[in-house]
């Protein structure tokens, strides 16, 4: 029988995103306060085992204008540069001191947007950065980083952390392809880019948000990912749309990945049929456009990912000139972009936004605690009866659910800013200009400064989730994170395993 770490408590953050190398394009905001947070754990239970598991995209190396799909020869460059930017430099400093603490252990776990730490070089760059050449706090560091997660114990119930990027078909990390680079790296061997395969969600933020982003700094920010800020992309800039028709091979990758994912969580083949990730993790009938911008359209303005994925999956390795040529299709993506752009003669700007935030919005369960989403659902699916507590990332929200039988699912949310837009801003035209304004000045120093009526539209959220034990019982919350971070958070839901 397998033995793993045991705990009198561990404590799992996730999606800090530290990177950006212009204050704009950091999206990581309460960085005081995380390093308060910081060193509020390492001061929980002083004569007993803590752990502090960042539990996925502690970096965001997409966010570096330096780098490609991935930083290979120069991943360690890159998260170095990270690593000594002023506006992270007190964030690891915390981890630092954390590390130097008898029974304190520090877990990295994998996410997408960090997939460079699965490489030994980078690994050994944060050793040396937290612990330096002391092997005592070298040995409280953990790396988890090929796809299966972080298991422990805590007062005898199973803990299990993952990302949850291993169930989301456009975020599915390719981790053989990443264990070939890393070998061919150890072995003094060069690596051609043009080999590596990045996952649709990937070739989605270089190839087209990170333009966006230069102009509209919030574009992700927005939950629900796929609904709100891609649609929002098609408002907000139809070149943008046509590039995404154009790269069809984005969706294709998405069905590649779908037939890659081989229910990571659990060691077991898929089968046909079974409620796992390729079911569960990513609908594909979602439209682009909803009914509040169709009644403003003069054209069919619901294009279906799933018809894309169709015909992408038939152009699959295909140049696009050859796609050009064939049925005479000059160009599927302005084919793309006139489905989608149409209403575009029939409405103003703020009004198509507005239309397209409440279509998005509209029976929204984001912020909804309890509500069982995709990730939920394929993470559970494939995850062992003995696990009496799953823990989440990835989405961006916030997870607290009682699954029965003294089983309990989390997310710990994200310290990164987002948005929320109340159905009082969305009520008309005249409601949401103001809020159009601030969207398009951009900058994100006006957002964060944003308020409409007792609203602000970042909110003011760092997430965290505890278990510990207490007394007879193992209890886990769901918590925020206040102030400067030093002092006790706010709880949010509790549950507590006889």
């Amino acid at each position: 029988m397998e033995h793993f770490p045991e705990y009198d408590e561990i404590h799992v953050i996730s999606d800090i995103h530290m990177g950006g190398e212009a204050l704009d394009f950091q999206i990581l905001r309460e960085t005081g306060r995380l390093a308060g947070y910081i060193g509020w754990v390492g001061q929980q239970c002083p004569e007993g085992r803590v752990a502090l598991v960042l539990n996925g995209d502690v970096f965001d190396t997409l966010a570096e204008r330096s780098t490609g799909y991935i930083a290979i020869e120069r991943a360690v460059e890159v998260v170095g540069r990270i690593m000594g930017d002023p506006s992270f430099r007190g964030i690891w400093d915390a981890l630092a001191r954390f590390v130097a603490l008898d029974g304190r252990t520090l877990v990295f776990v994998i996410g997408n947007h960090d997939i460079e730490m699965s490489f030994t070089g980078v690994q050994r760059l944060i050793l040396n950065r937290l612990a330096g050449d002391d092997p005592l706090k070298r040995g409280r560091v953990e790396f988890s980083t090929v796809g299966a997660g972080y298991s422990c114990t805590v007062g005898g119930a199973r803990v299990y952390c993952t990302h949850g990027n291993e169930v989301d078909a456009w975020n599915y990390n390719h981790y053989e392809s990443l264990a070939r680079v890393g070998r061919r790296l150890n072995a003094g061997l060069g690596f051609d880019l043009r080999e590596w395969r990045p996952n649709a969600g990937t070739r989605m933020v270089k190839e087209v948000m990170n333009s966006v982003k230069e102009r509209y700094k919030w574009i992700d920010l927005l939950k629900p990912e796929t609904q709100a800020a891609v649609g929002t992309l098609v408002v907000l800039d139809p070149a943008q749309a046509k590039k995404v028709g154009d790269l069809l091979s984005i969706f294709g990758e998405k069905v590649l990945s779908e037939k890659d994912m081989n229910q990571r969580l659990s060691a077991d083949e898929p089968v046909s049929g079974s409620p796992g990730p390729l079911g569960a993790a990513m609908p594909v009938k979602e439209p682009w456009l909803g009914p509040n911008l169709g009644e403003a359209s003069s054209v069919q303005a619901t294009a279906n990912v799933d018809s894309l994925l169709l015909q992408a999956e038939k152009n699959l390795g295909k140049p696009l000139s050859q796609l050009a040529e064939q049925d005479g299709q000059l160009g599927t993506g302005q084919l793309i972009l006139d489905r989608l752009t149409g209403w575009m003669r029939n409405i103003t700007k703020d009004e198509a936004l507005r239309r397209a935030l409440k279509d998005w919005l509209a029976d929204d369960k984001s912020f909804d605690l309890q509500d069982q989403d995709d990730t939920f659902k394929a993470v559970t699916a494939n995850v062992g009866q003995s696990v009496n507590f799953i823990v989440t990332g990835h989405t961006h929200l916030e997870r607290a659910i009682d699954m029965g039988g003294g089983r309990y699912y989390f997310n710990c949310g994200t310290w990164i800013r987002l948005l929320r837009f109340s159905q009082s801003m969305l009520k008309d035209q005249g409601a949401f200009k103001p809020v159009y304004d601030v969207l398009m000045d951009g900058r994100m120093e006006t957002i964060d400064r944003a308020t409409f009526g007792d609203a602000s539209l970042v909110m003011n959220q760092t997430s965290a989730v505890s278990i510990r034990q207490e007394g007879g019982q193992v209890v886990g919350r769901l918590y925020h994170v206040l102030g400067d971070g030093t002092g006790n958070p706010e709880e949010i839901q509790r549950f507590a395993r006889p």
